[in-house]
């Protein structure tokens, strides 16, 4: 879901490239065996001059914990010469911004996938409040669930202690409905392609506000 909400969401002017890299499912496989692959899908987008180079997958950026990503982060910066980022540090920023330090947070794995990111979170100094594993049944389900789903099973985990949500993963359909749910909630709502799109912007130095995006995107 990252190539069309992207597309769909970007500022005028602003092009988003993609390159496609093995990471999931049965290309799965621990942060430095994949580096290789990374640093070739950075290095091909760099011959399209772009300005901002993003690792968006929120489960394999965060899978290696908080220096292992930083450490991510810095190779593609070394190739590139330009700015990177990933779905991990993108959210850190994001919640940074919105001084957001409770969160609730909802994922679409299983409870093994959901815990791995939710130690990175911990890892990070977030307090998650609650939380909830969806368990959908892959990656097909994952881009295939509709936005009320999401809608719904945020809204059916509103704690009033929060600071804002965090719904994980790219290849979801939440970012639809980030506004409906923030209405909803009077809370920041934060998803994995929202937050990359923020941070990427804000690294190429523009200040877009999209309104459809929610609180994030008033924020600089």
């Amino acid at each position: 879901m990252v190539e069309p909400q992207l597309q769909h969401y970007c500022p005028d002017g602003v092009v988003p490239h993609f390159n496609r890299i093995g990471m999931t499912n049965r290309h799965k496989a621990p942060l430095d065996e994949l580096m290789p692959r990374i640093l070739l899908a950075a290095e091909l987008l760099g011959d399209s001059k772009c300005d901002v180079t993003v690792l968006q997958c929120t489960g394999t950026s965060m899978s290696g914990g908080v220096e292992k990503e930083r450490e991510v982060i810095a190779a593609i910066e070394d190739l590139t010469g330009k700015p990177a980022a990933s779905a991990a540090s993108s959210l850190m920023e994001a919640f940074q911004a919105l001084d957001a330090q409770r969160l609730v947070f909802v994922s679409e794995t299983p409870q093994a996938g959901h815990d791995k990111k939710l130690a990175f979170l911990q890892e990070a100094g977030l307090d998650i409040i609650a939380d909830k594993a969806m368990g959908l049944a892959g990656t097909d389900v994952y881009c295939s669930t509709p936005p009320e789903f999401w809608f719904e099973n945020v809204k059916a985990m509103r704690n009033d202690d929060a600071d804002a949500y965090f719904v994980s993963c790219a290849n979801i359909r939440s970012i639809d409905v980030i506004e409906a749910l923030e209405d909803e909630l009077n809370r920041p709502v934060i998803t994995s392609n929202q937050a990359a799109l923020w941070s990427a912007l804000r690294l190429a130095g523009l200040n877009d506000n999209i309104s459809a995006l929610g609180r994030l995107f008033k924020t600089g």
